[in-house]
């Protein structure tokens, strides 16, 4: 069989799509196996394959021999590409790209060559396609060697500027031009149609736009001209629209019948789509560098949609044609083999369209997982009918040869409708279920709460009016407006509300009723029943309270006269029964701790040392994943944290003066979420703007200067997103730093928990609340804590032996509380503190010697390290020198043992 090489491309891609939910960074692995691996080995052994049939070249031993030879260069660079990028070798990855440009290149010489000696027929014009195809890779592979093995990566925004160059080439050029010249005459060969008289006319006069297209978008985006791009991005759509009207003739004659000509003409529409995105993108863009910095961001998903919705499904429809009629055997085997690709048709391209639908529309995050990994089942699905085709043309074989009837094989055999309604209806019905899964897992994120109710207070009940006030209300940068509405006492008040906020999740509680979480953009509206009495409502995302999300309700003629109002935000904090939701202004209860109770978990505070270094720097890709989930702040309280990748402190970043981090923020959260790491120096505007629920963004920046520097969620209010848990530290080691024995980091912290009438917190994760947004706004903290969790490291305490040299990295995230770190019995021979020594090796800046150092002081936001050894065996408790907060959880135990 002809392209073995490209079932397993595709199957290794539908494994990392399988964790790509999970892990976003394999989304770059993804796509490349389809285009790179899967699809740019079709495109060589096929495009070949119908040049042959098409010039009636003949084919000679030495022919196959070279035609083997480039398919192994290219094996081996796609290999190389798709290895060195992931494991971060720049070398690598330069030879790969070029590798395959030269597979491709050759490929494109030869063909040239063939048309130079074959004998004039009609349709050679696709061969000219699949000439200008091989040009345009052999650009794309460079541009991308370029990007990939740059030392340090390439820096925005010529980094934007050179993906979308890249990403043009590839798409456009090689990909677009193979599949626009292949489908004039394959096209009417899946649907067994006759070919439009004018398909070969309408594509030789296409060819030139879509030349000038690719080379606009390519050339505009090299010299950062989006004027430039955008005419070549609209000459490319209309070469596609005049050439698309080849296709019409055939479709209209015939409709697709088969899975290879539905799963073709699937793809067409999502094509549209990629073009229109890659439009929009270009057409909003920010001006100058920053645009092209936006970029990196937002070409992704697009590269998907055409990864997935175009290429994946063109060529599993291909590969459906194709692999019966390579395998033979005689019309009989041909047509029991094509037939395997045929079941449960219907079904399968419902699941992966749908799915694809769901991945690229603002829905619930958990919503788009559900009904993408159903989408990527329905891929899946593809991988065993090949198996299964192989056997049966086996089968079919081995029927012919011993003179027996083929089975399925019989042209007038009964074949299933390809549209069945049976599996339309179940394939649709598995979709209804992954959407109710998803949004069981997160109701809150998809908007589902209860509506009705009445806004009352404890006034006394009045007669209803039958009068009805609608109010429209608008939500955007922490106020309503209106912030009030006037009614009488009995009259039924709905509010009409709108999320107007640009990324921010609002919503509304008024007495009972509630519109439910709003992303940016939705609307609800609020039935507040009849009013008897004054009242006020509010948003309960924790903190937007406090922040002035309050909505009055004011009323005249209620029972006692006159025209009053609930009081606002403090006046409600009784009416809430203690302010269970961390609403109110006045702090709840100090917490008690729970007697003898032993943690569950534990962070483990290691730093690893970094590999030796390969090069000037490094490439470093980490994705984050804004949560909230309950967790231990202190032995036997729980709390709900706003985390990043759902641990008690965020990740430590490790890395060294020059080295690039690309950090990926996904919001699998229920509202907004924004991440600022103090380790990059560049405009905040768009690489710290908040998410809402569902989407991601790319955070780009070179560590500049060595540091213990602090990142979190910038997302207002500040200090409730840092105090709940999103925050955590860069390490950017200093030139010349060196080895130590052991290196520890310890993120200094505070918990604000809400605590009931009886002073007692949560004490299992289901009754978790969120931080007490008042407590945290009177800086009366519960605990402070090191990475997390209050007192972990006296049940499990940091480890060392005598003499040992060890580094303790520190860095203070607040959000209110100083740290003054200090070992008890042990004393500091090197401090380093925001970005400089204070001391190292006993000597301090000015070379006196015979110093030492007993606590390494800090403010929020800033870091350090200390070394120091330990003279003898023992418990060394390592604290807050702020002795209040020693005793209220920054205290852990360093066991040194000989």
């Amino acid at each position: 069989m002809r392209d073995y090489p490209s079932v397993f491309w595709l199957a290794a891609a539908a494994g990392v799509a399988l964790v790509h939910r999970f892990v976003p960074e394999s989304l770059w692995l993804m796509i490349h196996l389809v285009l790179l691996g899967a699809l740019t080995h079709a495109i060589l052994v096929w495009s070949r394959y119908f040049a042959d049939a098409l010039l009636k070249v003949p084919t000679t031993e030495a022919d196959r021999a070279r035609q083997s030879a480039r398919i192994l260069t290219l094996l081996l660079g796609s290999s190389l590409v798709l290895v060195g990028v992931p494991a971060g070798l720049p070398p690598a990855v330069g030879l790969g790209a070029g590798l395959v440009a030269v597979a491709v290149l050759w490929h494109g010489i030869t063909l040239w060559r063939m048309l130079a000696g074959g004998l004039p027929g009609r349709f050679r014009i696709t061969v000219h396609y699949y000439v200008a195809a091989s040009a345009a890779l052999g650009v794309g592979a460079l541009l991308g060697g370029l990007l990939g093995s740059t030392p340090g990566g390439v820096p925005d925004p010529a980094h934007g500027r050179l993906l979308l160059a890249h990403a043009s080439a590839n798409l456009l050029g090689w990909v677009g031009l193979t599949i626009i010249g292949t489908l004039v005459t394959f096209w009417p060969t899946l649907l067994h149609a006759r070919i439009d008289p004018r398909a070969e006319t309408l594509a030789r006069q296409a060819l030139p736009a879509l030349l000038v297209g690719v080379s606009g978008l390519v050339g505009g985006a090299l010299a950062g001209m989006r004027v430039v791009a955008l005419v070549g991005l609209l000459a490319y759509v209309v070469g596609v629209c005049w050439w698309g009207r080849a296709l019409l003739v055939p479709l209209r004659a015939r409709p697709p019948r088969s899975f290879a000509a539905a799963s073709v003409a699937a793809s067409l529409p999502w094509g549209m789509v990629a073009l229109g995105w890659l439009g929009w993108i270009l057409a909003t863009m920010r001006p100058g560098d920053a645009g092209w910095a936006d970029v990196v961001a937002h070409l992704t998903p697009v590269a998907g949609v055409a990864a997935v919705g175009v290429s994946v499904q063109i060529l599993c429809g291909a590969l459906a044609h194709l692999v019966p009629t390579v395998l033979g055997g005689g019309p009989a085997v041909v047509r029991a083999t094509s037939r395997v690709f045929d079941r449960h048709a219907a079904a399968r391209l419902v699941l992966v369209n749908t799915g694809l639908l769901f991945l690229v529309l603002p829905v619930p995050s958990w919503v788009s997982v559900t009904t993408s990994l159903l989408g990527l089942v329905g891929l899946v699905w593809f991988l065993p009918l090949v198996v299964a085709a192989v056997r049966v043309n086996r089968r079919g074989r081995e029927a012919v040869a011993a003179g027996e009837p083929v089975y399925g094989g019989a042209v007038d055999t009964e074949v299933p409708r390809l549209w069945s309604a049976g599996q339309v209806v179940a394939a649709l019905s598995a979709v209804g279920v992954a959407v109710a899964v998803g949004v069981g897992v997160d109701p809150a994120a998809a908007g589902f709460a209860a509506t009705g109710g009445t806004a009352q207070t404890d006034a006394q009940p009045v007669a209803p009016t039958g009068r009805t006030v609608r109010v429209a209300v608008s939500a955007e940068d922490m106020r309503f407006t209106p912030a009030s509405v006037t009614v009488a006492a009995g009259d039924r008040l709905v509010v009409d509300l709108v999320n107007d906020d640009p990324a921010q999740v609002h919503d509304l509680v008024l007495g009972e009723a509630t519109s439910g979480r709003l992303a940016p953009g939705e609307r609800a509206e609020v039935d507040a029943g009849v009013v008897s009495g004054p009242t006020s409502g509010w948003c309960s995302i924790a903190g937007h309270r406090q922040m002035g999300m309050v909505f009055d309700v004011l009323v005249t003629g209620a029972p006692g006269g006159g025209e009053t109002a609930a009081g606002g935000a403090g006046a409600h904090a009784g009416h809430e029964g203690g302010d269970m939701t961390g609403m109110g202004t006045a702090p709840s209860a100090a917490v008690r701790t729970v007697p003898d109770a032993r943690l569950t978990t534990h962070v483990d505070p290691v730093l690893a040392p970094l590999p030796p270094r390969r090069g000037a720097s490094m490439v470093r890709r980490i994705t984050m994943r804004a949560t909230e989930v309950p967790l231990e702040v202190a032995p036997g309280v729980w709390q709900t944290r706003w985390t990043f990748d759902g641990g008690h402190v965020g990740p430590t970043l490790h890395g060294r003066v020059g080295d690039v981090f690309e950090i990926t923020l996904v919001n699998d959260g229920t509202m907004g979420h924004s991440i600022d790491f103090h380790a990059g120096a560049l405009a905040p505007d768009r690489p710290m703007r908040t998410i809402p629920p569902g989407q991601s963004l790319v955070y780009r920046f070179t560590a500049g200067r060595a540091g213990a520097w602090m990142y979190h969620c910038s997302t207002h209010p500040m200090s409730h997103h840092i105090a709940a848990g999103m925050a955590g530290a860069v390490i950017i080691e200093p030139d010349g730093l060196p080895r130590v024995d052991r290196s520890y980091v310890l993120v200094q912290s505070e918990a604000y928990v809400i605590a009931g009438g009886d002073g007692r917190a949560a004490a299992r994760p289901e009754d978790a609340q969120p931080v007490d947004a008042a407590k945290i706004a009177a800086r009366r903290h519960d605990f402070v804590m090191f990475n997390g969790i209050a007192n972990q490291y006296d049940e499990f305490p940091l480890q060392a032996k005598v003499g040992e040299r060890v580094r303790i990295w520190s860095v203070d995230t607040g959000p209110n509380v100083p740290s003054s770190l200090h070992v008890v019995g042990g004393q500091f021979d090197t401090v380093y503190a925001e970005g400089g020594y204070h001391l190292k090796s006993g000597k301090d800046p000015f070379g006196t010697t015979g110093g030492g150092s007993q606590a390494l002081a800090l403010q929020p936001a800033q870091g350090g390290f200390v070394e120091l050894s330990f003279p003898e065996a023992g418990r060394y408790p390592v604290v807050s020198h702020v002795m209040s907060d020693a005793e209220s959880g920054a205290h852990g135990v360093v066991e040194v043992t000989d």
